[in-house]
C-alpha cells in the first residue's frame, strides 16, 4: 500500500468531494478525466461520476465502505437509482437532519463510530446498511466523528487530541491500529485530506513529512 498526495480543485480537500471503496472511486460530475484515470489507478477501482443532493460533496455527504452506502434524505431520486445501478450496492437514505453524512459517520467494514447526534433509529439503518458494529461517542470532544477520523481495514487516523482510552476502544469496533495525527500540514479534521481504500491512502497536497510518518504508522505498517 501506497501514501500519495495529491488535490482536487487546485487545493488539498480532497476528501470533502470524493468517496471510495476498494471497488468503485467515486468522483464529482465534470472531475477532469486525466486526474480521474491517475485516482482510479492508484486507488485499483472503476471510475463512478456521480453528485448527491446536487452538489460536488460525495465525501462530505455520503458514507461508503464495501458492504453499503448511506446516502442523505436530501440527495435526489435519480442520484439514489444511479448509485444503486452502477455500485449493485445496497444503499440506505438517512433520514436525519444531519445531512453531512461523512462528517457524523467514520465506517470501515467492520465497525462504525458514531455521532451521538444520531438518534438509535440512524444507528440501526447504519448498521443493516453497512454491515458493521456501531459505537455512539465523541472524539477529542466532537460530536463530528466522521470529520476526526478516517479509517479502512488495517488502520485508522484519528484527531491529535483523541483520548488514549477512547482510541483503544475503538480500535476494537473497528479491528484497526489508530494514529493519532493531523493532515495538511496541522488540521486536525483529518477526514477533509484524506482518501482512503484497502489499496492505497491518497492524502492532500500540503501533507507534511512528519504526517506522512504518522499515516505510514497507521496504515501500513
Amino acid at each position: 500500500m501506497d501514501i500519495i498526495k495529491n488535490d482536487v480543485y487546485r487545493g488539498p480537500n480532497i476528501g470533502v468531494y470524493i468517496n471510495v471503496n476498494d471497488d468503485f472511486l467515486l468522483l464529482p460530475m465534470g472531475f477532469a478525466q486525466t486526474k480521474a484515470e491517475k485516482l482510479a489507478k492508484y486507488l485499483k477501482t472503476e471510475i463512478i461520476y456521480s453528485s448527491i443532493a446536487n452538489t460536488r460533496l460525495l465525501g462530505a455527504l455520503m458514507v461508503m465502505n464495501n458492504n453499503g452506502i448511506l446516502i442523505p434524505k436530501t440527495a435526489y431520486m435519480d442520484e439514489y437509482d444511479f448509485l444503486k445501478k452502477e455500485t449493485k450496492m445496497e444503499i440506505g437514505v438517512l433520514d436525519s437532519k444531519y445531512s453531512a453524512l461523512g462528517n457524523v459517520i467514520c465506517a470501515n467494514d467492520k465497525g462504525a463510530i458514531v455521532s451521538p447526534w444520531l438518534s438509535k433509529d440512524d444507528c440501526k439503518t447504519i448498521e443493516q446498511v453497512l454491515g458493521v458494529e456501531v459505537l455512539q461517542k465523541r472524539i477529542a470532544g466532537f460530536n463530528q466523528t466522521g470529520a476526526v477520523m478516517v479509517a479502512n481495514n488495517s488502520g485508522a487516523a484519528i484527531h491529535p487530541e483523541a483520548d488514549e482510552e477512547d482510541m483503544k476502544t475503538f480500535a476494537n469496533v473497528m479491528g484497526v491500529k489508530i494514529e493519532q495525527t493531523t493532515i495538511n500540514n496541522g488540521i486536525p479534521y483529518v477526514m477533509s485530506g484524506i482518501v482512503v481504500n484497502n489499496h492505497t491512502v491518497v492524502v492532500g497536497s500540503m501533507t507534511s513529512g512528519p504526517e506522512i510518518m504518522m499515516l505510514t504508522r497507521a496504515f501500513l505498517n
